[in-house]
């Protein structure tokens, strides 16, 4: 296939060395269309950019680049989508700084559809992931597509909640659309490919550059109408994101977790700022004037007698071996079979340090 003309030269733009995003729409404001902008004189154009972007504009053809994308467009799932296409997503037009071009691999449609973003901690306790799985498969089953960033714990857990629900998930990439970071989430990147969609602002090859993580997630908050903050630490990038959807006029919303949890740090500190505090999907579903989906209520998990115990002794907090215990009075045999039970059948997770937790579904 042969990339149309126009195509061609937003891509051409793109890719020139130093230009911004800003400074394409000046361009684009001044000269209507790419191809304008690329049969523009070289002292023209420094009158909206530097000189080296302008002569970098009137200097490279890219053929290498566009051969590249050219390639990849081969397969009908993959898109480019331009700020003057139809299908560019509604709701990033809304934002300070929408990127110029996406790169879509799967549902294109999922991007104009009502999102919430789901983010949060990459070292997520168990119960974490169980709430962002929960939360994602209630909110999508509701109309609302999951959107997160592809990152291992909170985001990946959300991703699967999203994918199980009616209204499938999206992943905002740090690197290229051909890229899968980090390599671990492959399988969940190739389920997303095929039933949602994977999306980049990024040339395709591009690595995973910090610097490239801070402006994925405004693109996170911006395809949605709210953010769901899962669990954070104080230093944690879910926080950036939060920050951003504020900023963009997105309602930023939080699960409260243990005052001992330094992972419930980020998420109180968001409540204490005004966020909304959530305890179900309903809460949010609510905030946003939109229908719960109706499902049967899931049945109680079935222990016995000891184990229910012992799953009472445990409470809400982490606990350790000694202390449980004496808790539950039980024998120390007895109480490590009770808890590796309990452990497979999904009702206790291990910490570090010797800690169980219990697990609510």
């Amino acid at each position: 296939m042969l990339l149309e003309a126009d195509l061609a030269a937003w891509l051409k733009l793109s890719f020139t060395p130093g230009i911004s995003g800003e400074a394409m729409r000046r361009l684009l404001g001044a000269y209507g269309d790419p191809q304008s902008v690329l049969a523009a004189a070289r002292g023209e154009l420094a009158r909206y950019v530097s000189g080296s972007v302008a002569s970098a504009l009137k200097g490279s053809d890219f053929s290498k680049e566009l051969a590249t994308v050219e390639g990849w467009l081969k397969d009908p799932a993959n898109r480019v989508l331009t700020l003057a296409d139809p299908g560019y997503p509604p709701q990033l037009l809304q934002i300070p700084d929408p990127p110029p071009l996406l790169y879509v691999k799967g549902r294109a449609d999922l991007l104009a559809r009502p999102a919430i973003a789901v983010v949060g901690s990459r070292n997520a306790t168990t119960q974490g992931a169980v709430n962002a799985e929960a939360f994602a498969r209630t909110l999508s089953d509701a109309g609302l597509t999951i959107v997160s960033g592809l990152a291992l714990g909170i985001d990946a857990a959300a991703h699967r909640g999203g994918l199980a629900g009616s209204a499938s998930s999206i992943a905002v990439l740090g690197t290229g659309a051909d890229i899968v970071y980090p390599a671990r989430n492959r399988p969940l990147a190739h389920e997303l490919a095929a039933r949602g969609a994977l999306v980049s602002e990024f040339p395709l090859g591009s690595s995973a550059l910090p610097a490239n993580f801070p402006r994925r997630n405004r693109l996170i908050s911006g395809l949605a109408l709210g953010c769901l903050v899962v669990e954070a630490a104080t230093d944690s990038g879910s926080l950036i994101t939060a920050r951003l959807a504020a900023e963009q006029g997105r309602e930023v919303f939080a699960i409260p977790g243990s005052i001992h949890s330094p992972l419930a740090k980020g998420s109180h500190a968001l409540i204490k700022q005004g966020a909304k505090l959530v305890e179900s999907a309903r809460d949010i579903l609510e905030e946003l004037r939109l229908p719960a989906p109706r499902s049967p209520d899931a049945p109680a998990p079935e222990v016995d007698a000891r184990a229910r115990r012992l799953l009472d002794a445990l409470g809400h907090d982490p606990c350790d071996l000694d202390t449980l215990a004496a808790r539950c009075s039980l024998a120390a045999s007895e109480l490590a079979a009770l808890l590796t039970q309990l452990e497979l059948d999904g009702h206790v997770a291990a910490l570090p340090g010797g800690l169980f937790q219990r697990v609510f579904r």
